[in-house]
């Protein structure tokens, strides 16, 4: 396309939390991120990121609801869908680690065209995917 840079990626989605430092916890000792970034901004703010292990994909921001109508988000902000997707590289181990560590899946693992997959909540209840991808070839 003319007049976009040819290197272009989503780096950081926001994510509407309750508490900054509950929410490190959940992501960092439960679900197994990293936390990137934990910058004090003044007023109460941070700029707080975490991120896969490895340094894949895009980071969150978590993002401290700081009115009542950011707080009515949290939990749902994509109206009770999927709202962002773990990938994996080995479904059975990440999925026994999160178990391991209370995480909630919302149902069983199953096998589809694309791969194998599980529903599970983060610690507000917005609904993730954790998912290894069918291997091509």
């Amino acid at each position: 396309m003319t007049g976009f840079a040819d290197n272009r990626r989503v780096a950081t989605v926001a994510i509407v939390v309750r508490d900054y430092d509950e929410a490190i916890a959940w992501y960092v000792e439960r679900a197994g991120f990293v936390l990137a970034d934990d910058v004090d901004l003044g007023g109460g703010k941070r700029w707080v990121t975490v991120a896969p292990a490895n340094g894949n994909g895009a980071r969150l921001l978590l993002a401290e609801a700081s009115d009542a109508e950011q707080a009515s988000r949290i939990g749902d902000q994509t109206g009770g869908r999927v709202f962002l997707f773990l990938e994996t590289d080995d479904f059975a181990r990440d999925h026994q680690a999160m178990l391991a560590n209370g995480v909630e899946f919302r149902e069983a693992p199953r096998f589809e065209a694309y791969g194998t997959v599980a529903v599970f909540a983060d610690l507000h209840g917005n609904l993730w995917d954790l998912i290894e991808p069918k291997r091509q070839g």
